[in-house]
This record gives C-alpha cells, structure tokens and sequence, in this order.
C-alpha cells in the first residue's frame, strides 16, 4: 500500500499538467468574462445613473467635458458625482414608426431609406435594434436584433394604411426597450400625424416614460407652413409664451368618436390651429416634445419625409456624443418624483438630461 502512493500523486500531478496545458491550448475555450457592473437608472435603488448631452450657444455638442464640469442637483440639492464616462456606449435602441394611411407612396419610401441608412450607416454594430409599426394599433415587427438585415428586411414588408396609434405604440414598446442588455436604452418615434386610434391618453404615456429609463426622440413629419428643418426643443430655462386662447383639456370628444382632442400648437395642452386644418391632420409637435422632454430626448419638426435623413443622424450623432454620470441618492423609497437637474460648471453650455425619477 505504501509503495501505491507515489504513483497516484505522480498520475495526479501529470493529470494536473495536461489540463494546464490543454487550457492554453490556442483554440481551447475559456469561460466568459463576467459583464461590467454598470450604473443603470432604476427608481428603487441607490445609485443613479443618468445621460447628459450638453451644446452650445449654436446647439453644437461639445466634447472633451470632465467629471469636475458638472453639477448634479436631485429636489436642488447638490449629489456628489461618483461615476463618469465620456466616451460612447452601446445603445439598446428601439424604432417605433407611423405606418398610417398617410405615410403612403413616397413618403413611406423616403422613411425606409432613412432608416436603412440610420441603422447600417450611423449606429455602432454593437447596438442592439428592435421595430415597431403602428396604424390602427402598434405590432412589433422584428425583436431585438443585432442583424441589420433584419431591420431593412422588416421595413421592406411593410405596407401604410389606417389610423395613427402613437400612445399606444409608445405605451407597448417601452416594456421591450427596458429589457435592452445594454444600460443605455432609447426609442426612436418617426411620425407624420396626430394620434386617432389609441387607447392609452397623453397623460398615461408621460406617467410611463416617468418609470423608465429609456430615453425618448421624436421626429415629427409636418409638410404644413414649416418654416425650418429643425424646430428644436425649447430651453426649458426659457419661459414660453402661452397663446391667448382658451385651454383645451386632453381628453376623448364627447360621444365617442376614437378621436383623441390635442391642441396642434402650444405649450402643455393649450394653442391654436391653423385655419383649415383639423387637429387630428396635423403632427403635434407640442404632444410630442410632452413625451421626450421628460426623458432628456428631444422631438424634431422636419419639413417632409425626405429631412428624415439629417434629422436621424443628428439623433445619432447625440447618441454618440452624451455623458453618463452616476450619484448614489440617499432619497427614501417614498414613491415621489425626485426632480434631477444637471449643470455645466460653464454656464454658456447648455445640458439635457432626464427630469427626475420615481423613488420605489
């Protein structure tokens, strides 16, 4: 028995060097490295995260900013910065896109090519996509893919008729957005009219962006007296001027109908309609800029479909070009709204970001 156990500490220890060779061995497989734990913005935790895109006097963005450039404010108290990144991050980004009756024929085609070149051309390959149509209701079309065949392919299947969904488009697609594996979500909304078809009210959706972390762009299509390319979200350091009509509330028309009663122009529900145009003909610009301030996005006004081009490399271009910083909160878990405000240390600069969260 004594002489037996040189020998086995002799087999275990060629064992041992086998397996050690084997495993740098040029095609031998290793386990995966862990994945980086990242800041994500959720109500209900400590840390959060948020994405700045800060620009000019000129709306350029401005690049280089470092984490001492900032100030970050939650209820106007000052948070200590504890994570910063600068450089681009993957993005899980979602296109939701009007496929009514009126994006028919060339505008339809002009959509498509814009967003061939949006997600071929402009998007880094380690995004993660997902499309979403809507009419008379929302479908999703392709799930999250990393495959950029499948979006034109998807795209290519579609055909344009019926009402406009929006709300409820928006409503159905954040849930996919905000399952993302990246922690930097958007949604890309692309529309040529008002909502007519929807179940869900302005007032629902802008609840639901308040719970997510998705951030929301809007490009809105309005052939009609649109006297630029882009219509930028206004400064909300700025005080707008409200027209002098009375206030129509956000609601159903009496009696039914399916058509949703939204103001055409102005600010938070109030404004007047240009004679001869119905409210439900018409892109409202004011319902979207509702949906994509809230989040830090942006809504964008294009002349016609063909703008759609440099209206969504400008979104890509952002998306490139924003900041991430993290603070760890010590805001009980009271179900509140917490506002968030961030500041360039220059204050010529002007930041966006998210507005605040929910602390659950």
């Amino acid at each position: 028995m004594p002489g037996v156990l040189p020998h086995v500490f002799v087999a275990l220890l060629g064992l041992c060097c086998l397996t050690s060779l084997h495993a740098q061995q040029p095609g031998a497989r290793r386990a995966p490295d862990p994945p980086r734990d990242e800041p994500r913005f959720q109500s209900g935790v400590d840390l959060i995260d948020v994405t700045a895109t800060v620009t000019d006097a000129n709306g350029r963005f401005v690049p280089g900013l470092t984490h001492d450039d900032f100030t970050v404010y939650e209820d106007d108290r000052p948070q200590a910065v504890t994570y910063f990144r600068a450089e681009r991050v993957p993005v899980s980004l979602g296109l939701v896109i009007d496929t009514s009756g009126s994006m028919e024929g060339e505008k339809f085609d002009d959509a498509r090519a814009a967003i061939d070149r949006f997600v071929n051309d402009l998007l880094d390959q380690d995004d993660e996509l997902f499309l979403y149509r809507f009419s008379d209701h929302p479908m999703l079309v392709q799930g999250w893919t990393f495959e950029r065949d499948q979006i034109t392919r998807a795209m290519a299947r579609i055909a344009s008729n019926g009402g406009t969904s929006l709300y409820d488009a928006v409503m159905e697609s954040l849930p996919l957005a905000e399952r993302g594996q990246h922690s930097k979500k958007a949604l890309v909304v692309i529309s040529d009219g008002n909502d007519t078809s929807s179940i869900a009210e302005l007032n629902d959706v802008r609840t639901r962006i308040r719970n997510s972390e998705v951030i929301i762009y809007a490009v809105g299509i309005d052939g009609v007296n649109a006297a630029t390319f882009r219509q930028p979200t206004p400064d909300p350091r700025t005080p707008q001027r409200t027209p002098p009509t009375p206030r129509t509330p956000f609601g159903r028309r009496p009696g039914g109908g399916g058509i949703p009663i939204f103001p055409q122009f102005g600010q938070g529900g109030g404004g007047r309609v240009s004679p001869g145009y119905r409210n439900e003909d018409r892109v409202n610009a004011a319902a979207l800029r509702d949906l994509t301030d809230e989040s830090g996005g942006r809504t964008e006004i294009v002349r016609s479909a063909r703008d759609l081009n440099p209206a969504t490399a400008s979104i890509a271009d952002e998306l490139s070009k924003q900041y991430s910083l993290g603070y760890t909160s010590n805001t009980p878990h009271d179900g509140r709204w917490h506002t968030i405000r961030v500041e360039a240390r220059n204050r010529a600069y002007r930041v966006r970001a998210r507005r605040g969260y929910l602390a659950r």
